[in-house]
């Protein structure tokens, strides 16, 4: 991992890139949806703050969970300006996902659930299929594909 010197302030997309393991994509992206932000050389180049090394770690950490890019954003924007995310803010941010996770996790297990009757049926009906009609509200009353 290329080592940037103390002295240096301000890293350029590519060694933003080496040191947080994003692609320069990945960070033009994540520059472009407000979750760093960088100011332009007079050649119009990308300089980021060495604290942008912590947001992209903070902005991967929460994608590895499943969580989305928006609330990644929301979530950065109750932090002051240029300030890196700490510990704490981690903690606190990630105590407010952990019901969001919760409610997937469930979710996620019914699915799987549901996948192996849907297999072994090979029917996909609305009567019985919870992958092709979740909640079925017709399913009490009718059978097969109606509406």
């Amino acid at each position: 991992m290329p080592q940037i010197p103390e002295k240096v302030h301000e890293l350029t997309v590519g060694q933003l890139s080496a040191r947080s393991g994003a692609a320069v994509s990945a960070l033009h992206f994540y520059e472009t949806k407000g979750l760093i932000s960088s100011r332009r050389t007079s050649g119009n180049q990308r300089r980021y703050t060495r604290d942008a090394l912590r947001r992209v770690a903070f902005v991967r950490a929460a994608q590895r969970v499943g969580i989305p890019l928006a609330s990644i954003r929301d979530a950065l924007a109750q932090l002051p300006e240029g300030r890196t995310p700490t510990r704490e803010d981690w903690a606190r941010l990630s105590e407010a996902w952990r019901t969001e996770l919760d409610q997937r996790i469930s979710q996620l297990g019914r699915l799987r659930d549901h996948l192996t009757d849907c297999i072994a049926c090979g029917c996909l009906s609305l009567e019985n299929c919870a992958l092709s009609n979740p909640d079925d509200a017709f399913g009490a009353r009718l059978t097969g594909s109606r509406l």
